[in-house]
């Protein structure tokens, strides 16, 4: 899928390299198709990287998708340059206005906190609750799904004491569902969080469809029947060495971190980890925006 994203964003130049099909704003209008219109909250301390894992898994449908980068407030970034965040990202006064076809929310660093200590958790409920009515289909992402199922379904963060870190199986459990196609019956996927999302709290608190899960990690993914609301709870956008680069840093940072599980060959973290998950993450994202998004969202937007 050409997705269509401004020539100076860095994701241009490193999808590029790895031959992702990536197509110029200048290119794309002179294409006679009307392409998905794709709004991306990212809340990820480190954004750049994050807009480069999303938009690799965004790449794998013959789709044409204009995505806009949203940010949550105007707080000065310490893992991002502010010059990138003015050049490319919005603020939700500039979109409120605005219909899209599809929208993801990213995950943050923030499941060690009770919601009432996010100091933008206000703001984030206004953006999820406008989504519901400007946004054909919505996917949340990690502790993006513990803030829409609070939002939605007034369900409270469960906390972990220990991190659950690493590749893990999961398994399908309600197979006739078209975000499921193609997946094999047993899956894997990287998780990376200290809170627990139930299936008993999603069976008894909502009327969502428990898709896929796992006997370690609970519910990985999720879904209305509408199909306007998506959750996945793990992180399959992840690049092979992501969850390196986090155990390496909780490390620097004196926390003692578990080695993540099925993760390093053999548990020694000398031995490089390989990306086992890559082609399962590709099926569901190309899914999502084809048969949740594609499918079903109407030509003209405003209606």
């Amino acid at each position: 899928m050409p997705i269509n994203i401004p020539n100076a964003l860095p994701a241009n130049s490193v999808l590029t390299l790895e031959n992702v099909f990536v197509m110029t704003k200048e290119r794309a209008m002179h294409q006679d198709i009307r392409p998905l219109e794709l709004l991306f909250l990212n809340l990820m301390p480190q954004k750049i990287t994050t807009e480069i894992q999303y938009m690799r898994k965004l790449s794998n449908t013959p789709l044409q998708v204009n995505i806009e980068l949203l940010r949550i407030d105007e707080h000065e970034s310490k893992n991002t340059p502010e010059e990138h965040l003015n050049a490319f990202y919005k603020n939700f006064n500039d979109v409120k206005n605005r219909y899209y076809d599809g929208m993801i929310v990213t995950g943050a660093p923030l499941d060690k906190l009770d919601f009432s200590d996010v100091t933008y958790f206000n703001t984030l409920k206004e953006i999820l609750t406008w989504a519901d009515t400007h946004v054909t289909s919505t996917l949340y992402s990690c502790w993006g799904v513990a803030a829409a199922l609070k939002v939605f379904y007034d369900v409270p963060i469960k906390h972990r004491i220990d991190k659950l870190s690493g590749v893990f199986k999961h398994r399908r459990i309600f197979t006739g569902d078209p975000l499921l196609r193609g997946f094999d019956d047993e899956f894997l996927a990287p998780h990376s969080r200290f809170m627990n999302i139930e299936v008993d709290d999603i069976i008894q608190k909502t009327d969502l469809r428990v898709l896929a899960y796992g006997d370690e990690v609970g519910v990985f993914l999720a879904s209305s029947s509408d199909m306007k609301k998506v959750f996945v709870t793990g992180h399959p956008e992840y690049d092979a060495d992501t969850l390196k680069l986090e155990y390496e840093r909780d490390l620097l940072r004196g926390l003692n971190p578990k080695i993540p599980v099925n993760y390093f060959k053999d548990d020694d973290v000398n031995n490089e980890p390989m990306c086992l998950w890559r082609s399962h993450a590709s099926m569901l994202f190309a899914n999502w925006l084809n048969y949740y998004v594609y499918q079903v969202t109407p030509y003209n937007l405003n209606r």
